[in-house]
């Protein structure tokens, strides 16, 4: 069985998503996410019709916003995150969104094929923040070998 590697993060903006403040960070989502779909090793991400995640509800505080995708791999995913122009909305990210507490992200494998929704990824990163870096979710500094392919029985 082949494996994907799947990534939640999310931030907490500091303003609603139609505020004057927070406008430099929707300008540049369109820009990114066709980024992200033409970078090497990109498989999907969460949307809506309209193209982007930004009404895809995480939790009940609809200042959350929620990002999800899945690469062919660790290095794909760290490319694009850290070596393209996605790494500039990076860098301005305390423009737009709150420092959290926790950490705020997170990596785990997936059978190539699966979609993961909203509330597996949210397992995911809680147990991320509760246990650190396991197999059931990891982040870059700490990575985890996607899972040994299964054997057919002989």
């Amino acid at each position: 069985m082949d494996f994907h590697l799947a990534q939640i993060n999310i931030a907490r903006l500091v303003a609603p998503i139609d505020d004057p403040r927070i406008s430099d960070f929707v300008r540049q989502l369109d820009e990114i996410n066709t980024l992200a779909e033409s970078s090497p090793g990109f498989v999907w991400r969460l949307k809506v019709d309209s193209g982007n995640a930004t009404g895809i509800a995480y939790s009940d505080d609809p200042f959350v916003m929620v990002n999800m995708s899945v690469w062919t791999s660790i290095e794909a995913l760290r490319e694009y995150t850290y070596n393209s122009r996605h790494v500039e909305v990076f860098r301005d990210r305390a423009r737009w969104f709150e420092r959290m507490e926790l950490p705020h992200y997170c990596l785990w494998w997936v059978p190539a094929g699966h979609v993961p929704t909203v509330a597996e990824a949210r397992e995911r990163l809680e147990h991320y923040q509760s246990h650190g870096a396991t197999q059931h979710s990891f982040w870059f500094s700490q990575r985890f070998a996607q899972p040994a392919a299964e054997q057919s029985p002989a």
